[in-house]
């Protein structure tokens, strides 16, 4: 080891790993699949909502995942968990460079669920509470898990020729994915490690929006503000997902030119790391609500510019808008789950609630890529679904106020006690 684990200097090594972790994990594996859906469905005549399952699956595993992720890592450590979630990325992307028929792409997208659920958000959020606790935890947290943005765009400047290289080219790409997850997999493995007695910094001073004792699960369970941030996870995460995921497809669909779809889109995934680090600071200095009402207001935005892009120098705006506004509300699915979980329900529970409200989220996800699909092969084109979620985004911006209201009365009481 470079430096010892009791070192206040090894953290920093824990946050490089986890850093790299989102960045190839979840950066390549994830964060590129809009650049496979078209070539995917055109080279082997599926149907977009069809192949839509293939993601519905992958988030059914990533939810199951996350429901009981609290009891894994308890029974197996989180090294044994990383290693077998980069296996499982492994042979996801080895399923997807190999299939002809959807069945093979449904179990591809089920083992990309379990690995993407035993290596990236959720538990980069675990391992980054317990060696980086302080008032700066928002700024941290948000700047690790941003590092899928930058992986996201040297994976599209990477893969995406490769992709468009022949009608069979994204098979080429998944394969040169491969040895890259082999390597960050080891390198987690090496590196990482449970924090020793006093790695934890403790709090001295309470920031706005840091942590509290919060309340046992017998209790938030009977709480109505529980199932309102529940049924906003859930929606926000089908919605966010929906429109996210079908953009490039979307635009190419519409007649832009796909050099400069590429380009923004890229543009957007840098955009996205700045956003969760921004999202983690905003919230570590304006606390939760204003967070939340800032990141839900540029998802409209978001959905509406994506709605209006056409073939013009006008409608060319508007997806650039789009990749400005999206990847600075995504960190509604990622960042702000973990600060919705410690700001409204506080220490006591957070491990089981962050698993039951990411388990939510990935619900979501597993909805809005047949829904979203669905309603292309029924109307031809993405625009009516974009401006229903608009509208409903707005309301679930609302519902969230609500529930941030009455979750904060019950701070002094608990703090009171």
């Amino acid at each position: 080891m470079l430096l010892k684990k009791q070192s206040p200097y090894y953290k920093w090594i824990i946050v490089a790993v986890c850093f790299l972790i989102e960045f190839l994990a979840l950066g390549f594996c994830s964060g590129t699949k809009k650049l496979f859906l078209g070539p995917i469905t055109s080279a082997l005549g599926f149907e977009r909502s069809l192949f839509g399952f293939n993601d519905t699956c992958r988030y059914v595993f990533t939810a199951g995942i996350a429901l009981f992720f609290g009891p894994l890592v308890k029974r197996f450590g989180t090294k044994k968990l990383i290693l077998f979630g980069f296996s499982a990325l492994i042979l996801s992307m080895t399923c997807y460079a190999v299939a002809n028929n959807i069945l093979l792409f449904y179990v591809g997208g089920s083992l990309l669920g379990i690995g993407l659920g035993l290596t990236t958000s959720t538990m980069v959020t675990a391992i980054i509470r317990s060696w980086c606790k302080g008032p700066h935890t928002g700024k941290i947290l948000g700047l690790v898990l941003g590092a899928n943005g930058i992986g996201a765009a040297a994976a599209t400047m990477i893969l995406t020729p490769i992709i468009t290289s022949s009608t069979f080219g994204y098979r080429k790409a998944y394969f040169l994915i491969v040895p890259l997850l082999a390597i960050t997999g080891i390198l987690a493995f090496v590196f990482l490690a449970d924090p020793p007695d006093g790695a934890v910094v403790p709090q001295k001073k309470k920031a706005r929006g840091q942590s509290w004792v919060g309340l046992d699960y017998s209790v938030i369970r009977r709480k109505p503000y529980f199932y309102a941030a529940l049924l906003g996870v859930f929606l926000t995460g089908m919605m966010l997902q929906g429109a996210s995921g079908v953009d490039k497809a979307h635009m190419i669909d519409v007649g832009l030119d796909e050099a400069f779809v590429t380009g923004i889109l890229s543009m957007g995934a840098l955009i996205l790391t700045c956003g969760k680090f921004l999202t983690g600071a905003c919230y570590d200095r304006f606390g939760l609500r204003v967070s939340m009402l800032v990141c839900d207001v540029l998802a409209v935005l978001a959905m509406l510019t994506l709605a209006m892009t056409v073939p013009s120098s006008t409608g060319m705006a508007y997806a650039l808008i789009h990749c400005v506004f999206s990847p600075l509300a995504l960190p509604l699915e990622t960042v702000m789950l973990s600060l919705i979980t410690n700001d409204m329900f506080g220490d006591a529970s957070f491990n089981k609630v962050l698993g039951i409200v990411t388990a939510v989220n990935y619900v979501g996800f597993a909805v809005c890529s047949p829904l979203v699909n669905l309603c292309y092969d029924i109307f031809g084109t993405y625009v009516p679904i974009l401006y229903a979620f608009a509208v409903m985004m707005a309301a679930v911006a609302v519902i969230f106020q609500f529930a941030i209201t009455a979750a904060h009365k019950d701070r002094p009481a608990v703090a009171a006690q």
